[in-house]
């Protein structure tokens, strides 16, 4: 995967970080799925979609390999993620990226569509705090056409279920302990790889002074997203997929 930027193998690049992310979330695929078979149900197979805090672009890849015809911008802060974004869907006209703030008031600004069909994110906004993200999910009721979609895929912890959130913590560590064993990478891990990158390695840096090791965010309950959707100016919001851990919240516009 190293080399010069034009010789660098940036398929190899987005399925590693696919790997590093299934290390953590073995149902990913299963999201992925029913997040487009929502998309299909509500916007059809030519949508125009917003892929939100886009990172490697993992859901455009399956977005357009589902739907040819299907056009994509990402919008991310992540210098080394966009890089491989950029890389694996460079030539595609499909495909556009925006580096963008989320947490800064215009950013939408930014976009070169007025308005989309679907607004697609996930395991992203966990990075912030509820305050910040319920005043994103405002300003995308403005992002996503009427009668439009947004959906968003993550970590929602009910706290009200202590036991049941900890019994299916033990599994997961349990696992992922057996699956480093056998050489999977961990986040901190695959970005150490990343950083020894000679392409990579000052895309790298700069993500790390943006972001630290990881940013300390929210994993609010699925009927939290829920309320604040709803408060934010969509005009219908449940639950449409869920695991022990994580759940897809849908909006529609």
């Amino acid at each position: 995967m190293t080399g010069t930027t034009t010789g660098t193998d940036w398929r190899a690049w987005q399925r590693s970080w696919d790997r590093q992310q299934e290390w953590y979330m073995p149902d990913r695929e299963e999201r992925f799925r029913v997040m487009l078979d929502m998309v299909e149900a509500i916007a059809g197979p030519e949508p125009r979609v917003l892929d939100l805090a886009c990172g490697t672009g993992s859901i455009t890849d399956r977005l357009l390999r589902r739907f040819p015809n299907a056009t994509s911008t990402g919008v991310d802060l992540d210098p080394a993620l966009l890089m491989i974004a950029e890389g694996t869907f460079a030539g595609d006209d499909r495909v556009s990226f925006v580096t963008a703030d989320l947490t800064t008031p215009d950013w939408w600004e930014q976009l070169p569509h007025d308005s989309y069909d679907a607004v697609l994110t996930s395991t992203a906004l966990h990075w912030l705090h509820r305050e910040p993200l319920a005043a994103l999910y405002g300003q995308l009721a403005g992002v996503v056409r009427d009668g439009g979609a947004f959906m968003n895929a993550d970590h929602m912890i009910d706290e009200l279920t202590p036991r049941i959130n900890e019994a299916d913590a033990a599994l997961r560590r349990a696992r992922r302990e057996r699956e480093r064993a056998a050489g999977a990478l961990d986040w901190a891990a695959w970005w150490e790889v990343v950083g020894r990158d000679p392409v990579l390695a000052e895309a790298t840096a700069r993500r790390f002074a943006i972001f630290g090791e990881h940013a300390e965010g929210d994993t609010p309950s699925l009927d939290w997203h829920v309320r604040a959707l709803r408060e934010g100016g969509f005009a219908e919001a449940r639950g449409v997929w869920a695991s022990p851990s994580d759940a897809m919240v849908l909006a529609l516009r």
